[in-house]
Formats: C-alpha cells, sequence, structure tokens
C-alpha cells in the first residue's frame, strides 16, 4: 500500500506540472546558450541562470511566461524532493541512497532557479549579475575560521558536481530519467547525442566554475571567484576562446533541447 508521500510523488498534477518545469529548465539553457555566444563573439550579456530568466522576462508576454517558469520549476522541486523521500523502491540499498540524494540535489538546484525567477517576475530582484552574489559569498567564507579550507571545500564540491555530469553524459547515465521509446529509433539517436554533448559541456562549464573557486582560495582573492557567466567568459579569455566557448555554448544548448526530450519521457515512477 502507498504512502501520502507516494501518492504525491505519483500525482498526475505534480507531474505535469514537473513536465511543464523540465520545459523551462530547457529555455534557461537555449537563452544561456544564446548569450554565451554573445559573450563569445560580441562580449556582452549575462550568461547566469538569472540572467537568462531576465532576458526571458523582457520578451513579449515575458512575464507571463515566466510565471509559468516559476510554477513549473515548483512542481519540479516537489517531484524531487518528493522522488527524494520515497523513490527508487526497487533499488537496493547503497544505489537508493545514492539515486535519492542526487533527486535532493536537483531539487535544490530547481528550487533555487525557481526562487530566482520569482523574484525577477515579482520585481524584489536588484537585476545585478549573479557572479557579484558568488563573490560576496566567498568574501564570507574566506572571513570565517579556515575560509580558505572552506572556499576550497566550495570548489572540490563543485568540481566533483561537474565530474559527474560528463560522466553521465560519456556513460549515458542521463537515460535512467528516461523511459519508453526515448532512446530507440531515429528519435532516440538524436535524444542520446543531445543528452551526451548536453552533459558534457555542462559539466565542463560547471567545473570552470569550480577551478575559479579554488583560484580563489589559493589567491585569498573573493574575486576571483565566479559563477557560470564568469566561467563562460574564462573560457573565452584563453586561446581560441571564442571558438572554445562557441562550442560550449553549442552543448549547453543541447542540454536545453535534451530537456524537452525529458519532459516527454520523464521516468515519474
Amino acid at each position: 500500500m502507498r504512502t501520502d508521500g507516494q501518492d504525491v510523488k505519483h500525482n498526475d498534477l505534480l507531474k505535469r506540472g514537473a513536465r511543464i518545469g523540465l520545459v523551462a529548465y530547457g529555455v534557461v539553457h537555449l537563452l544561456i546558450a544564446w548569450i554565451g555566444l554573445q559573450v563569445a563573439w560580441s562580449g556582452g550579456g549575462d550568461a547566469s541562470s538569472g540572467g537568462a530568466l531576465r532576458t526571458l522576462a523582457e520578451q513579449p508576454f515575458g512575464k507571463t511566461m515566466l510565471w509559468i517558469t516559476v510554477v513549473g520549476l515548483v512542481a519540479l522541486t516537489l517531484w524531487q524532493i518528493a522522488t527524494a523521500v520515497w523513490g527508487y523502491q526497487t533499488e537496493d540499498g547503497a544505489k537508493r541512497v545514492v539515486k535519492r540524494l542526487s533527486s535532493a540535489g536537483r531539487a535544490i538546484v530547481y528550487g533555487a532557479l525557481a526562487f530566482t525567477a520569482y523574484k525577477i517576475v515579482s520585481g524584489s530582484s536588484s537585476g545585478g549579475g549573479g557572479d557579484s552574489k558568488e563573490e560576496g559569498l566567498t568574501a564570507d567564507l574566506l572571513g570565517a575560521p579556515a575560509g580558505r579550507f572552506l572556499v576550497a571545500a566550495v570548489g572540490l564540491a563543485i568540481i566533483a558536481l561537474a565530474v559527474k555530469l560528463a560522466h553521465r553524459g560519456i556513460t549515458d547515465g542521463f537515460t535512467h530519467d528516461l523511459v519508453g521509446s526515448a532512446t530507440s529509433g531515429q528519435s532516440g539517436s538524436t535524444v542520446l547525442a543531445l543528452g551526451r554533448f548536453g552533459y558534457v559541456t555542462k559539466g565542463i562549464a560547471i567545473g570552470v566554475v569550480g577551478i575559479l573557486f579554488g583560484w580563489a582560495a589559493l589567491s585569498y582573492d573573493p574575486e576571483k571567484a565566479g559563477g557560470l557567466d564568469d566561467a563562460l567568459k574564462t573560457v573565452r579569455d584563453q586561446p581560441f576562446g571564442p571558438y572554445l566557448l562557441t562550442f560550449v555554448s553549442v552543448g549547453i544548448a543541447a542540454f536545453g533541447l535534451f530537456c524537452f526530450a525529458w519532459s516527454r519521457y520523464a521516468r515519474t515512477r
């Protein structure tokens, strides 16, 4: 017999909302990719998730789309929380714990993005870049006892996440989130290609964020830290940087398109 919590996890309305959330998540990544291309070739734009959401808000009917994004991301967050608590019942102990922790991590990411979208659409966001927040957080951590080690630990955690994302792309681990004919036939080959390329390149971008935190710890300089926008601009400033950033941006766009397929074929049981 299912518990009330399991009934929440399998609620059809929540699942439909979660699918909308995955579409919204895909749109955010497409916007980040578009801004990343602008950063690569014209130098302008805020390629953070907040920058992407502000770009969405500025479009025709942007406020309406952003409210839909908030609702979808909240549903997606609740779905992942329910999965973290009651999901993966058929897995053995160790695998179940790892997958539930992964769902909990996703819930944090989606929840933070939903909160950012809400602040923007409600007008409570100052409109500043997200990377200044990372620098402020880093400055606070560096000022704490053993602050340099705390910042280094954050950097290592981000790098570990980046490695996990890239590993999911290389090993097709993302297919565990899909059901049905998502990975079969010609359309399945496209979904696989988008997932592989998208997860690996997103892992590269997030890995650069982790390196920036590590650099801040080593140099004892919070301005060295940054979020995704700083990471993409760091890629741009390398030899052949615009071409490298174009490659990463196309990969982030591929992840966004994969999210659309994920929405259609999401494993909900």
